[in-house]
């Protein structure tokens, strides 16, 4: 086998989205970063449309708003669309009132969602909802890592790992690989996962889900949208793009080959019709399964996305999850890696994305709940539809699904300490987003007239940019101070007078000791 002589600072299992943006926040930093992939093509069928649309939140889109990828993400989608490829994209975005997302399939409709309500945000061009193509999106991340300095080794299968003092030696199908961390970001399967020991725990499946496009004889005889019957659940959208739930704990998944013959037998007992198909042009099977891992963090090495947390495809939320997990790791084992980390720091990242995790596992079983064959199951999606119907249910749904009513709990009681900072939007015309592109913590001070900040901030001027100037609308504040993630860490209001050691002890919490002072 082959091995490489000098290590890396950070090896990354999977150059999926997770992954690559991954590596593409640690570059940020000069770490040196290699990306195994198993697949030597990252090119599939099941990436691009009818399946491969996926939903990004809010939380995503900011975190590419600040790392300057928004508009690349956004201009690879544009282009798909004008090319006609979304014409086949899920059955309820071809309805005439479209809906801007949905729970367990019911959906809920811009018209009574009250922004309003979200007052600690502010409008920015991340917005709040983003429907890309996972090949699209896969595209633009290897591009920016490539660009960035990102080795990216495809057909490379992690197989093995050793921790030993201050290094981690991987094992692959040809090749060792060397580095100081180690990042599982290889998937519900992760062998990173399973190599590290880690405890992966929740709730086995109560279904096999199928996702397939095919051609029938009679297109007219399955009923368009989602249809729920007394043995299961399908959805149709025309042509031929057909996703069902067969209720069977999961047993067909990964167990036998998906064919014609018995996607035709599901087929026609979930939907009580003697359908006929003539092609089975793509299938795949997927189940409602919720696992994570207890623990992110063993020794050097590291879990994110799925390789973290599994759960049904069922309201998008994983990619963003997983992604989530990526902006939230890579500047604390950047700091880790330098040597100006606080203590603590790292284990920051389990602490406050594995609850954010459960939460999303939780809101994937609540929705399969709604999707059973049962009576109280129907009778309980009703009362449902009756409550997204109205404004307060909408609003709700939508903050929990778009994700802007993410915060960490940073043990402060002001309301934006732990939420993602407003983008605010200086005299001079700057946004707050544009100052986060190099991965640096921010200070504002909004009184740039006495700007009690810049001599404190000036200490961690290694870490952290300071800024002063007015903003418009600023919510009361006088001052905050943002972690390299956009996640308001310490904020002061007007009421009374400026407390510099607070504010230190705040700083030093995210971003270690100031710079000693020079004589």
């Amino acid at each position: 086998m082959h091995s490489h002589s000098a290590p890396y600072d950070v090896v990354i299992a999977g150059a999926g989205p997770v992954g690559l943006f991954l590596a593409c926040e640690l570059r940020l930093f000069g770490l040196s970063v290699v990306v195994l992939e198993q697949a030597e093509d990252p090119r599939s069928p099941l990436k691009r449309l009818p399946f491969g649309m996926r939903g990004l939140s809010a939380p995503t889109l900011e975190a590419f708003y600040r790392r300057g990828l928004l508009d690349d993400v956004t201009e690879a989608q544009q282009a798909n669309a004008t090319s006609g490829a979304t014409k086949a994209a899920a059955h309820w975005m071809q309805q005439a009132r479209r809906p801007v997302g949905h729970f367990a399939g019911i959906p809920f409709f811009q018209d009574h969602v009250d922004t309003e309500r979200w007052s600690y945000r502010r409008p920015s061009p991340a917005g709040t909802s983003l429907m890309v193509e996972m090949e699209s999106l896969e595209t633009v991340l290897t591009a920016r890592a490539s660009a960035m300095g990102v080795e990216i080794w495809r057909g490379v299968a992690v197989e093995g790992f050793e921790q030993a003092g201050e290094e981690v030696t991987v094992c692959t199908n040809d090749r060792f690989f060397r580095g100081h961390w180690l990042v599982g970001c290889d998937g519900a399967r992760s062998a990173v996962r399973k190599t590290g020991g880690f405890d992966f725990v929740g709730t086995d499946p109560e279904f096999t889900g199928y996702s397939m496009d095919i051609e029938m004889e009679d297109p007219g005889m399955l009923q368009q949208g989602r249809n729920y019957t007394p043995t299961g659940m399908y959805t149709y959208a025309r042509p031929g793009t057909v996703a069902m739930a067969d209720f069977d704990g999961g047993a067909f998944h990964r167990t036998w080959p998906i064919t014609r013959d018995h996607v035709q037998a599901v087929l026609r007992r979930i939907s009580g019709t003697n359908v006929t198909l003539t092609s089975l042009r793509l299938a795949t099977t997927w189940t409602d399964r919720a696992y994570q891992a207890t623990a992110y963090r063993r020794g050097r090495v590291l879990l994110a996305g799925d390789a973290a947390h599994i759960h049904s495809p069922l309201g998008g939320q994983g990619l963003n999850l997983g992604l989530g997990d990526a902006m939230n790791l890579g500047w604390k084992l950047a700091a880790t890696i330098r040597g100006d980390a606080p203590a603590g720091l790292l284990d920051s990242y389990r602490d406050e994305r594995h609850p954010l995790g459960a939460q999303v596992l939780d809101w994937s079983r609540a929705q399969v709940a709604l999707m059973r064959p049962s009576p109280g199951s129907r009778a309980l999606g009703a009362i449902i539809s009756d409550l997204i119907e109205t404004h307060d249910g909408a609003t709700y749904f939508a903050a929990r699904a778009w994700g802007v009513s993410l915060r960490y709990d940073l043990g402060s009681s002001h309301p934006l300490v732990g939420r993602s900072v407003p983008d605010f939007a200086l005299a001079n015309g700057t946004r707050i987003g544009m100052l986060l592109n190099k991965g640096r913590g921010l200070w504002l001070d909004f009184d740039d007239a006495r700007a009690p900040g810049r001599e404190l901030a000036s200490r961690w001027r290694d870490r952290i940019t300071y800024v002063a100037g007015n903003v418009q609308d600023r919510f009361g504040l006088n001052a905050v101070l943002v972690r390299p993630d956009g996640i308001v860490a310490w904020a002061w209001e007007g009421k009374g007078d400026f407390d510099p050691e607070d504010a230190a002890r705040a700083t030093s919490r995210w971003f270690g000791e100031p710079v000693p002072v020079e004589y």
